[in-house]
């Protein structure tokens, strides 16, 4: 199948096809007679699990080892699992932070409800954003 309709089938764009030949996601393809990239059911597949992999979160790379794992022989789900908890664990950090901020940023705003703006009066900042003491 022809660079078209191997990106259409697999959902993406014919400039990620190239771009993930270029890093070696992807086979170079045969060629037709006339030139055109001719590809297979195996490139589909290939093209389907990288596309996949990253929508759960994998980066190119993490896809492209799991992929040259496969290509060795080697078992891949312990490794894939590995690689899963490692993106939980990061996602749940960044949450916490976000939490954190959230709760700071809340907490400024129920200041600024409380807080008379005729006493602010330091040219060089706000006094939401200041000391809570001060």
């Amino acid at each position: 199948m022809r660079i078209g309709e191997l990106a259409e089938r697999a959902g993406v764009t014919a400039k990620t096809v190239r771009y993930y030949e270029s890093i070696g996601l992807l086979d170079d393809p045969g060629r037709t007679t006339s030139g055109y990239r001719d590809y297979d059911a195996e490139a589909l597949e290939r093209l389907v699990f990288v596309r996949d992999a990253q929508a759960a979160g994998l980066t190119l790379k993490e896809s492209g080892h799991i992929l040259d794992m496969k290509a060795a022989g080697h078992g891949t789900c312990q490794h894939t699992s590995a690689l899963l908890d490692r993106h939980l664990a990061d996602i749940e950090s960044q949450i916490a932070s976000l939490e954190a901020a959230r709760a700071e940023l809340t907490a400024l705003r129920s200041r600024a409800d409380v807080l008379d703006p005729a006493s602010c009066t330091d040219p060089n900042r706000c006094q939401v954003v200041g000391e809570h003491g001060a």
